[in-house]
């Protein structure tokens, strides 16, 4: 069997803020009727994540669950994990209209940190960042290339946000990010 890589093996660039790929995350497409029942006791049951509402992220644990649209969840956790977790979810949704599928060798990872993270994101996403809910999860543009981003963490000042887009695109996420970190392109003073 081969070695599982990540797409940029975890290339990273520190600018006036960090830009780094995030290795192998696990990531598990669950598509079905999120007000199901039996859906939202699955999605319970194998991550510890209560459903979350529209374009909101639950954390549990090892686990998130981003609401990706009115019928998929994108599921976020340990890599190793992933498989196990669409055979838990295949075997609690059977006779169900539901589908999970691991996604994870498909997606790459990236986190953006740094007290000026979201002026990396803001030259290359739509998105008004200062409303940006802690919980929230938006699907956007980076460039011209589709991705997901939320926060995902503020420690001390420092500012964390994750970012999936197809693998496919990996080098190209990178490089957008890559050059909207470089020191001197900061957009505000201070």
């Amino acid at each position: 069997m081969s070695e599982q890589i990540s797409a940029l093996v975890g290339r990273s660039y520190s600018g006036f803020s960090t830009v780094a790929e995030a290795g192998l995350v696990g990531m598990v497409t669950l598509r079905g009727d999120l007000g199901s029942a039996e859906l939202v006791a699955a999605v319970l049951a194998a991550t510890g994540c209560a459903m979350p509402g529209q374009r909101r992220r639950v954390v549990a644990g090892d686990w998130s669950v981003c609401w990706m649209s009115p019928d998929e969840l994108l599921l976020v956790g340990p890599y190793a994990s992933a498989p196990g977790l669409v055979d838990q979810l295949t075997a609690a949704l059977e006779g169900q209209h539901a589908l999970a599928v691991d996604v994870s060798d498909a997606r790459a990872s990236f986190s953006v940190t740094g007290p000026k993270a979201a002026e990396v994101l803001m030259k290359l996403c739509p998105v008004d960042f200062a409303a940006l809910a802690e919980d929230e999860v938006r699907r956007t543009r980076l460039g011209q290339i589709a991705a997901a981003l939320w926060k995902s963490g503020r420690d001390s000042g420092r500012e964390e946000y994750s970012l999936v887009c197809f693998r496919s695109v990996a080098s190209y996420a990178f490089g957008v990010l890559e050059n909207a970190a470089r020191p001197g392109s900061e957009l505000f003073a201070g």
